[in-house]
This record gives C-alpha cells, sequence and structure tokens, in this order.
C-alpha cells in the first residue's frame, strides 16, 4: 500500500446493520417512554362530560411539565387516576384546590363564599349528585389539603366530585392543552 492510501472498509456485514437497526429501535422507544410518562400524552375523549369544550371522540394533547414547576390550579383542565376504575384516566375542569370551600347554590358554583362564572358550562345547573357507595359528600364542602375538587363542564352529565369527592392531588397525571383531532374542533383549551 502506498504511503497515504488508506485501507476501504467494505460495506457492513448484514448483522452490524441488524445490531444497528436494533440500537435504533430500543432508541425510538426508549425516547417515546420518556415523552409519555414525563412530557406528554394523547387522549382520545370517550364520554360528554366536558362538552362543549371538549367533545366525544375529540383528541386531546396533554402536558405534564408545568405541574413539575406548579401545583394544578382552578381553571385547570386536569387528566387523573380515576378513583374508582384503577387504570382509567378522566378529564375534568379543577374547580377548587386544598382548603377552598365549594357550595352548590341555585345551580351555580360557589367557591369561598364567590359564585364562578362558568361560560363554559353553557348555564346548565350544578346539582348535587348521588355519591358513589362510600363516599359522602355534603354542602357546603371543604376540599381537603392535598386535594382536589373537579367538576366536568357537562354539569348535567359528568360523574366527578359530586359524585366521587375530591380527588387526591398526586393522581393527576397532566393538564389538557389542547384538542388535535377531528380538525374541526382543533383549539387550545381554556
Amino acid at each position: 500500500m502506498d504511503h497515504g492510501q488508506h485501507a476501504r472498509e467494505g460495506a457492513p456485514s448484514a448483522s452490524r446493520r441488524i445490531v444497528g437497526l436494533l440500537w435504533w429501535a430500543v432508541f425510538v422507544v426508549a425516547l417515546a417512554w420518556f415523552q409519555i410518562t414525563f412530557v406528554h400524552q394523547a387522549f382520545a375523549i370517550p364520554s360528554g362530560s366536558m362538552e362543549t369544550t371538549i367533545m366525544t371522540g375529540d383528541m386531546v394533547f396533554s402536558e405534564k411539565v408545568s405541574y413539575y414547576l406548579r401545583d394544578p390550579a382552578p381553571g385547570d383542565i386536569v387528566t387523573f387516576q380515576d378513583p374508582e376504575i384503577p387504570g382509567r384516566v378522566l378529564i375534568k375542569r379543577c374547580i377548587a384546590v386544598g382548603g377552598q370551600t365549594v357550595d352548590l347554590v341555585d345551580g351555580r358554583v360557589v367557591v369561598d363564599g364567590v359564585a364562578l362564572d362558568e361560560p363554559y358550562t353553557r348555564g346548565l345547573p350544578s346539582e348535587p349528585l348521588k355519591t358513589a357507595l362510600g363516599v359522602e359528600v355534603s354542602y357546603p364542602f371543604t376540599v381537603p389539603e392535598g386535594h382536589l375538587w373537579v367538576m366536568g363542564d357537562n354539569r348535567t352529565n359528568s360523574n366527578d366530585s359530586r359524585y366521587f369527592g375530591a380527588i387526591e392531588a398526586p393522581s393527576v397525571t397532566a393538564r389538557g392543552v389542547l384538542v388535535f383531532w377531528p380538525l374541526q374542533d382543533f383549539g387550545l383549551l381554556e
């Protein structure tokens, strides 16, 4: 071989290509797991409890990063572990946090003595519901520390904190931010 010439490597062997592809597949799966676990997740909405803010069949994008920096706040649309069915995730609006008092007066939600302005309910009344077995909710209800009071925007068709009581704050998995499908419903959640 002349000085300055380098030996040429042949094409990588089939086994090296397979190993390379497997490493890429592992990397992609690990990256997807990381994003779903710590950054964001998409959900299909199976019921009408949040209509007309979120319609049945909508696909919602939720993000998890903001709740590493702050706690859920009233007005946030949150996803959380269903207190009745393990593994199922629900989506509702946070109405009150620990220490606040919720009351239902003449079909309106009152928090700490102030009636909420809730245009997203389309004027539907917020009435008490028959509670789940073993759950006791009486009004006015003071939300325990470390808990949230959540309600669906479709107040006449939502099993929410009126049914299962306040949820534990650590059960919150993400904050709903965007409807991305179908395109006619596309938009930020407020």
